[in-house]
């Protein structure tokens, strides 16, 4: 079995150490947090589980084999680094760190370490997910034209990350599952209203451009009076579209769309034609996501295997996210990723 310690109890904590616990595959050994009150409440239903309030402590123990960390962004590239130092293989909590250069800097520290580092991105995990995985790489919807995507609801407010960073890597993570590239470019506007004096934007809109007419459009927001998960793909041949909260169909697959016709003249008179077909919902098996990314990580372990969501797909994530960042204090300013991945590996 997989021994592993988890770090942070605050709000997503306690969710990492139920299934951990429960997972045949690994044993929780201990749960470290500066809080000793929290520790104590938190673990009352693990009367086994070691609790530690310093981190430093798990780094040297033989009887640890992975630490999942579940702290604040900013935090997650020392601890993540320090633990892969030691030996330790590391989960981290969406996004993987908070700047290109800590993530990259994790990266580099797991394949010197030769560890497993992994991304918890859990809706990768989800069977919905999964199911249109497997639809858009049969070929079924064609060439990949559009996503769009809306997460937006009313709070939770964060005080070290603004919507996008706490959001936005949802999204961004199940569209480079999807096609497991970097866009071209992105153009993203955000707004502050609850905490301007801190610039904390709570309300965005992201545009990627994958330069080979895949374009994503993505719009998150803490303010909205209802709770919206759409995530919409649209293909040549037919389209889906996911609805989160939907609680039996959560996937619909449309055969709708248009058809330009091959005939010279026609095209000359820009003939489209409108295809209406059937719509169907595929089966999707009932599994918790996390339950499935916490098996798959002792899996890598066990077996030397690459994650799902293993760090350089984390990577991609926070290169967007920090360009993202870039353009929404440029006032929407176009930012190219590629130039900046060019300069990056040249330097």
């Amino acid at each position: 079995m997989i021994r592993v310690a988890v770090i942070g109890a605050g709000y997503w904590g306690p969710n990492l150490i139920r299934n951990f616990a429960a997972c045949p595959e690994t044993e929780l050994v201990a749960v470290c947090d500066r809080d000793q009150q929290r520790l104590t409440q938190v673990l009352r239903p693990y009367p086994g589980v070691e609790a530690i309030t310093d981190f430093e402590q798990l780094l040297d123990r033989a009887d640890i084999d992975a630490v999942a960390i579940a702290t604040p962004v900013n935090t997650h590239a020392p601890l993540g680094v320090a633990a892969l130092q030691a030996g330790k293989h590391v989960l981290v909590e969406k996004p993987l760190a908070g700047s290109v250069a800590d993530a990259e800097q994790m990266v580099e520290a797991a394949a010197a370490a030769n560890r497993v580092l992994m991304v918890d991105h859990t809706f990768i995990y989800s069977g919905p997910v999964q199911r249109i995985k497997q639809i858009v790489d049969s070929g079924e919807i064609g060439d990949l034209y559009f996503v769009d995507s809306v997460r937006i609801n009313l709070g939770m407010f964060q005080h070290d990350v603004n919507v996008v960073w706490d959001l936005a890597p949802h999204d961004l993570s199940i569209l480079d599952f999807l096609v497991g590239r970097l866009p071209r470019s992105i153009s993203a506007f955000g707004a502050c209203h609850a905490n301007e004096a801190a610039d904390i934007e709570d309300v965005a809109y992201l545009n990627l451009d994958f330069s080979d007419g895949l374009l994503a459009s993505f719009h998150v927001n803490w303010l909205s009076p209802v709770k919206v998960r759409h995530f919409i793909i649209g293909g040549s041949e037919k389209s889906i579209v996911y609805d989160d909260l939907e609680p039996t169909e959560r996937i619909k697959v449309y055969d709708r769309g248009i058809t330009v016709s091959d005939d010279v003249e026609a095209k000359r008179g820009v003939m489209i034609g409108y295809r209406t077909g059937d719509v169907w919902s595929p089966h999707v098996p009932q599994v918790e996501p996390l339950a499935k990314m916490v098996s798959h990580f002792a899996e890598c372990i066990q077996q030397g295997k690459q994650p799902l969501t293993d760090g350089e797909s984390g990577l991609r994530v926070v290169r967007i996210l920090e360009a993202a960042q870039r353009s929404i204090k440029a006032q929407g300013g176009r930012i190219t990723i590629w130039d900046d991945l060019q300069i990056r590996r040249a330097a």
